[in-house]
């Protein structure tokens, strides 16, 4: 089944059509599946769908083949479900392909049941993807390439260097035919050499979002030329205003301290040269301060667990000393740590939450780190971190020990105080006092004064601190 260039949501809803006819047998090799990480995030959901759509039927040089975009989701089917928990990914689409809509049947509207159903014919995420093996009984493993966007190792890794699998799709090996990220290299991605001839391996830490290194990777291979000759200026639009959501967002708008690189600035001048000639009324600031807010928004109807599942990464870490691993989970939020434990209805009952997501079926961690990052009252880009030990784990704790002791001071790590001047009816003491302690759930909690640490830093940092143990 041929992929012509074409609107975005007719690419994406013949990418769910190749996925389906691949499952049925009727194609003779897999499509190229092109996933993002575990958080997905917008950056790592919207850099599947751009890659998808230029390298579709374009890569690899000597044979091309069509590229389907998986979101990586396990356990969150496309549909209303998936618009209530990524609802910054839904508007940045609907602002991308309604304003105008090309064609009258892509209409539609910003809402759980109008989005839901779009969503459902459109998006494919793991979730959807086990469903339809369960539905078609396959029996043996299924074998499938995939391009990595925004993460460079899978979970759970076979034997072959880059073949693996993802969590609630054990039955599907993927081996890694290319990858584009801006993640520390954990050495799984195959060398370029032993890839199928032309495909990417781009690992470049620093840049702020990974869809500005998507942009200039195709660009530098002229696949953003190679679509707009087939396609019209609108069409190319589309796809150029999804693409500079994530950007603006991870880099507040190309304002954030330390994560706006020179890959950032320059793919984000050159979308914005793909956009204007078609929409020369569109304000690109105002796209940006709409998806932010959907993404603020958006943990206020999220349970506690959601909230802490909704941007969330883990990695085993094995210690030096040991056979034995540690499993830690990273999760983020953009809302203040005292918003948090408002949702989660107290200090003891957001510690008592945390425990449950770190021992709950699928995960079992030994540590568990919330981050937050959020914009103060005096307009300052603020950040929290929170660690806790799920147990009674020595080796936990020293690790944790350790990673304040080795990074504390990189990350200006400070005692706690409230930096977000929201009313809320909690005692800052008792929130020092119960995040701070060693009785029943061994945790703490700190300032990180160091704004510009994200996740990508700071993981590193206690990883590296665990696996010296």
């Amino acid at each position: 089944m041929t992929l012509h260039v074409m609107t975005l949501l007719q690419f994406l809803r013949l990418s769910r059509q190749v996925h389906l006819a691949f499952l049925a047998g009727k194609l003779t090799e897999s499509p190229i599946y092109v996933l993002g990480n575990p958080s997905a995030d917008l950056d790592s959901i919207i850099s599947a769908i751009v890659y998808s759509y230029c390298a579709s039927n374009r890569l690899p040089a000597t044979k091309p083949r069509p590229h389907v975009p998986l979101l990586n989701l396990p356990n969150v089917s496309a549909g209303p479900e998936l618009y209530r928990l990524r609802p910054e990914f839904v508007t940045a689409l609907w602002l991308s392909t309604n304003f105008p809509a090309l064609k009258p049947d892509e209409r539609f509207e910003n809402a759980s049941e109008s989005a839901g159903k779009l969503l459902r014919e459109h998006i494919l995420t793991v979730a959807d993807f086990a469903q339809s093996l369960r539905e078609s009984s396959q029996a043996n493993k299924l074998v499938a390439d995939v391009t990595m966007v925004d993460w460079n190792a899978m979970p759970i890794r076979d034997q072959q260097k880059g073949t693996g699998s993802v969590s609630g799709l054990g039955q599907v090996s993927f081996r890694t035919v290319g990858c584009i990220d801006h993640h520390v290299d954990e050495g799984f991605v195959p060398s370029p050499e032993s890839l199928p001839k032309g495909q990417p391996v781009v690992i470049q830490v620093g840049p702020g979002s990974c869809s500005s290194l998507i942009t200039d990777e195709l660009e530098k291979r002229g696949l953003w030329n190679s679509c707009q000759e087939a396609s019209s200026e609108a069409e190319i639009a589309q796809v150029a205003k999804l693409t500079l959501a994530p950007m603006l967002i991870d880099t507040t708008n190309l304002t954030a301290e330390g994560k706006v690189t020179d890959v950032d600035v320059r793919s984000v001048d050159f979308l914005r040269q793909k956009v204007t000639p078609v929409d020369a009324a569109w304000d690109m600031e105002a796209f940006y301060e709409v998806i932010s807010d959907a993404k603020k928004n958006s943990l206020d109807l999220l349970t506690l667990q959601e909230v802490l599942d909704r941007d969330y990464k883990e990695w085993a870490e094995k210690t030096q000393s040991s056979e034995r691993s540690l499993n830690i989970g990273f999760c983020s939020s953009v809302k203040p740590i005292r918003w948090v434990i408002e949702k989660a209805g107290g200090c003891e009952e957001f510690l008592q939450g945390v425990r449950t997501f770190g021992t709950s079926e699928g995960k079992w961690l030994d540590i568990v780190v919330v981050m937050t990052h959020f914009t103060s009252p005096n307009n300052q880009h603020s950040r929290e971190l929170f660690v806790c030990v799920t147990g009674q784990n020595g080796l936990s704790v020293k690790g944790v020990n350790a990673f304040v002791d080795q990074s504390g001071a990189q990350l200006k790590l400070s005692k706690w105080t409230p930096l977000d001047g929201e009313c809320v009816e909690l005692n800052d003491e008792e929130i020092r006092s119960t995040l701070d302690g060693d009785t029943g759930l061994w945790s703490r909690i700190w300032v990180q004064a160091n704004s510009t640490a994200s996740r990508k830093q700071v993981a590193p940092m206690l990883r590296e601190a665990v696996a010296k143990l």
